[in-house]
C-alpha cells in the first residue's frame, strides 16, 4: 500500500469527510481491519483565506507548499490537496516536491467522462466558478463544459460556503437555494452537477437533484485509495 499524503484544514469540516472516506474504502476494498497508510498536515485556513480575498496567491501558495514539502519529508509517496479552489496554485506547489499530485478536478473529470456527460453545472466559491483554473481544464483536457450560476446566485454559494459549511453550519434554507440554483443549471442544460468545494456534499446529496452530483471530495478521496492500492 502506498502512503497518501493530505492536505487538509481548508476546512477541516471536510478533511474529516476525507479521513473517513479513504479509510471506509480501504477497509471496503481489503476487508479486516484494514486501514489507510496515510499522513494529512493540516494548515491553518484564517490566514490562507484571508490572502485568497485579497488576491494575494503566493501567500496563499506559501503554507501549502510548506506543508506540501513536509509529507514528502515524511514518506508520503503521493499527495492530495483537500480542496477545490487552492488548485488554483497547485502548479506552483508541484514545482517545490519531486512526488505527484492527483489533480480534483482531473479525477472528477474523469469520473464525469465515465458517465458520458459532457456539459455540467459548477458550484464552488467564487474563485472556482470564475476563475479559469478549473473551467478551462475541465474544457481543455476533457472536452467537458461548465456552466456556472448567473452572479447573484455566485455570490450566494460563495458566502454561504465561508459564513456556514467551513464553519460545519447546516442551514436548511441555505439548501433550499442550493438546490434551486442546482435546477437552474439542469434547465439551462446541465447534465450533471460538479459538487466544486469539499464542503458543499455535506449540504446537499443525490437525492437533491434529477441529475447527476460529482462530489468532488469523494471522487478525490477515491482516486486516492485506488493509486494507493495499484499494484
Amino acid at each position: 500500500m502506498k502512503t497518501i499524503g493530505i492536505i487538509g484544514g481548508m476546512s477541516w469540516e471536510s478533511s474529516l469527510e476525507y479521513y473517513r472516506t479513504i479509510n471506509q474504502m480501504v477497509k471496503e476494498r481489503l476487508g479486516g481491519l484494514h486501514s489507510a497508510q496515510c499522513l494529512m498536515y493540516s494548515v491553518d485556513f484564517a490566514p490562507i483565506a484571508k490572502h485568497m480575498h485579497d488576491g494575494e496567491w503566493d501567500r496563499v501558495a506559501q503554507p501549502v507548499i510548506a506543508a506540501a514539502q513536509h509529507l514528502e519529508r515524511g514518506g508520503a509517496e503521493f499527495i492530495i490537496l483537500a480542496t477545490n479552489t487552492l488548485h488554483i496554485v497547485i502548479d506552483r506547489i508541484q514545482r517545490e516536491v519531486t512526488i505527484p499530485f492527483i489533480h480534483i478536478a482531473d479525477a472528477t473529470a474523469e469520473q464525469v467522462t465515465a458517465r458520458g456527460k459532457k456539459t455540467v453545472g459548477l458550484l464552488g466559491t467564487r474563485f472556482t466558478m470564475e476563475e479559469e483554473f478549473y473551467r478551462g481544464r475541465l474544457s481543455t483536457h476533457f472536452g467537458i463544459a461548465a456552466l456556472i450560476p448567473h452572479e447573484k446566485d455566485r455570490q450566494l454559494i460563495h458566502r454561504v460556503i465561508f459564513d456556514e459549511l467551513v464553519l460545519g453550519t447546516i442551514n436548511i434554507n441555505s439548501k433550499k437555494e442550493f438546490v434551486r440554483i442546482i435546477e437552474d443549471l439542469v434547465r439551462s442544460g446541465a447534465e450533471g452537477i460538479i459538487l466544486g468545494c469539499t464542503e458543499i456534499g455535506l449540504l446537499v446529496q443525490d437525492s437533491d437533484s434529477r441529475v447527476p452530483l460529482f462530489d468532488t471530495a469523494r471522487i478525490h478521496a477515491r482516486a486516492a485509495v485506488e493509486l494507493a492500492l495499484a499494484t
